[in-house]
């Protein structure tokens, strides 16, 4: 028997696949212009951060490459949003909710979840690791200097 904790967690995901649904077709939708627009400005920033730390060629195309993989595995979990949402709504609707069925259901938008952290936790590395110590200092002072709002 599930505790009403576990139950009540599960109805929180499924709250917030809710209202990422609602924001994202606020947005444009699923792989709308405004996905497409926030990895044009990752990738911006990116690019500028690098700047000072002046990479080489290869260095920046491994870098690329890092950001690539890590946009393809964003790419990917946005994908499954829509048939996760369907699955979250049959759940919703059913007269009675099936907690082993909610149990599972959380456990797979949570695996979901890490795959995409372990794909930024890798770029992250990929990158750290092409860098010298000087040029991760240089692109750290960057963003020191130009982080916004939340960041600071």
């Amino acid at each position: 028997m599930l505790s009403r904790r576990t139950i009540l967690g599960s109805v929180a995901v499924l709250g917030v696949g809710l209202i990422t649904t609602v924001a994202a077709v606020a947005y444009g939708g699923p792989g709308g212009r405004h996905g497409m627009f926030m990895k044009r400005f990752v990738s911006s920033m990116i690019d500028e951060a690098l700047e000072p730390a002046q990479v080489t060629a290869e260095q920046r195309a491994r870098i690329h490459a890092a950001r690539d993989r890590a946009f393809a595995a964003v790419e990917t979990h946005r994908q499954a949003r829509r048939s996760n949402m369907d699955e979250a709504l049959s759940l919703f609707e059913a007269d009675v909710v099936d907690a082993g069925r909610l149990a599972t259901f959380r456990a797979q938008r949570e695996a979901e979840h890490r795959q995409v952290a372990d794909a930024v936790t890798q770029a992250i590395t990929e990158v750290h690791d092409v860098l010298t110590p000087d040029q991760r200092k240089a692109v750290a002072d960057w963003i020191r200097a130009h982080r916004r709002g939340h960041w600071n």
